[in-house]
């Protein structure tokens, strides 16, 4: 029975929301957005970060919330702080991660995705994405060499590769879904050591276990030895298991190699086992005519992960899930038939209603951000992004080569270039005891100077031996060879005196 209504609440024939105050709030804060990120944010004459640490930065941002709200000039000026205290992720010299820069077709497909905010699950309530996301996974799998197949937006690149981990397993395994892993034999997968941690990461959720993810050889430029899974799965077989996947990786996070699709496709093929290709970095190659050939054989894999959201920059986040499969792979292994959304009666076509591939209810539309990139640039413009990035980072190797310090790992196939800055006081002292553990030191001390004058953002890591050494990726499509040449510079300057 409904209770007495609260006579303090305002009249109920009126909106709680003032439409034309939120409105005009809307329009200050957006024009906020376009000054101090998409201005002052892409502009190579300010800072890429203004650093606070934590206890200062909680201060000056006055996290809290309270009972009351707060007047508008004050609202803004909170939106302005936050832009100001936020990293650049689209300035030139944010080189940090395998996102960054921005593209303003995505960027407006990204503002109209939130304005609409629906949830892509039935065509009911999202007929045009529906349609949308159809199309663009159907143009990513032209791209792989498949004519048919299926697919899905996932939030993630993690998230893709566990849902080709899961449906390996049930296509292998379908009494999974009903009566769990109690029902099946000890699994095996196979993987690189340079793989991304989210291999690791599902096979522990899916209750696979990390014991049972097996690692096999890499080369010196972290490509998988297709001989090593040869026999490492045979090995696994004598030892009990039942080998169900490999994943291999096309664009290693670190150091960007790629796995020989091809030759481990035989070796699935002899095995009988599922094949996945972590594409989400280095997928964006199969635009280019001239780089393509580095996933020769992608179109042997079951299934790719691929994220447009890196080296195409459309924007986080935009993660797709491409499979070679025609049966319905991905509703039968993640359906539970919900009667509230997926009734069978509906007066359109109910195979419009995708949400029941998916292991999420709600579920982000993150297909228009790229097609109206793609609309607008063309295959032929993300083809040319692509081999400018390789332009971008043949220069900077060639011009490390002709500056004293700098030393790579090895020579890039990929985008990524890996290298160690050696300072004046280290040169020429390789061969001396303590050498490697100073070395490892200088990478660390570069990037918090770099941070706490806000002049720019690189990563740094070590590798399996390898003390630390810096990894730059160029692909923005806003870098310039100008942009190259500050990285080196700046490197140098903040390292000269260590």
């Amino acid at each position: 029975m409904l209770q007495h209504i609260d006579s303090s609440l305002r009249d109920l024939n009126e909106p709680l929301i003032d439409h034309a105050e939120g409105q005009f709030f809307l329009n200050e804060a957006f024009k906020i957005i376009m000054e101090e990120v998409l201005s002052n944010g892409t502009d190579v004459k300010q800072k890429v970060c203004e650093w606070k640490e934590p206890e200062e930065l909680a201060l000056l941002l006055d996290l809290g919330v309270r009972e009351t709200g707060e007047p508008r000039d004050k609202l803004l000026q909170r939106v302005r702080d936050v832009a100001k205290y936020s990293i650049k992720t689209s300035h030139p010299h944010f080189f940090n991660q395998q996102y960054g820069g921005v593209d303003y077709h995505s960027l407006a497909g990204r503002f109209l995705t939130e304005a609409l905010n629906t949830n892509l699950f039935t065509y009911e309530v999202a007929p045009v994405f529906v349609l949308m996301e159809n199309e663009v996974l159907r143009g990513l799998r032209q791209l792989v060499g498949w004519t048919e197949g299926d697919g899905i937006f996932c939030p993630g690149g993690s998230t893709s590769n566990m849902y080709a981990m899961n449906l390996a397993r049930y296509q292998r395994f379908p009494q999974v879904k009903s009566q769990g892993v109690w029902a099946l034999p000890r699994l095996s997968i196979f993987t690189s050591p340079e793989s991304h941690y989210s291999v690791k990461k599902g096979a522990a959720f899916l209750g696979i276990g990390l014991d049972n993810v097996i690692f096999v050889k890499v080369d010196d430029r972290g490509r998988m030895i297709p001989e090593d899974l040869d026999e490492k799965i045979e090995l696994s077989k004598s030892q009990g298991a039942v080998p169900f996947l490999v994943s291999c990786t096309s664009g290693t996070t670190v150091q960007g190699g790629f796995d020989p699709l091809d030759h481990i496709a035989d070796i699935c093929d002899k095995h009988k086992l599922w094949m996945h290709v972590d594409a989400c970095w280095g997928g964006s190659v199969l635009f280019s005519k001239k780089h393509r050939h580095l996933m020769k054989g992608v179109d042997r894999a079951n299934s790719v992960a691929w994220n447009p959201h890196k080296m195409l920059v459309a924007g986080l986040q935009c993660s797709a899930l491409l499979l070679k499969d025609t049966t319905n792979l991905l509703k039968q292994c993640h359906s539970a038939n919900a009667t509230y959304l997926f009734q069978q009666d509906k007066f359109y076509d109910v195979n419009l209603d995708i949400g029941d591939k998916s292991v999420q209810c709600s579920r982000k539309v993150d297909c228009l951000k790229l097609w109206l990139m793609w609309k607008a640039v063309g295959s032929t413009g993300l083809e040319e992004r692509v081999d400018k990035a390789f332009i971008h980072a043949r220069y900077l190797v060639e011009q490390m080569k002709k500056r004293e310090g700098f030393q790579l790992l090895s020579m890039p196939d990929f985008v990524n270039v890996c290298f160690w800055f050696v300072p004046p006081s280290l040169r020429g002292k390789e061969g001396t005891e303590d050498y490697q553990e100073k070395l490892a030191k200088v990478a660390p001390v570069i990037k918090e100077r770099m941070m706490k004058q806000g002049t720019m953002m690189v990563g740094y890591q070590p590798l399996g031996n390898k003390v630390n050494f810096f990894r730059v990726t160029v692909f923005s499509p806003l870098l310039s060879q100008k942009d190259m040449d500050f990285f080196l510079d700046e490197i140098e300057r903040l390292g000269k005196d260590l």
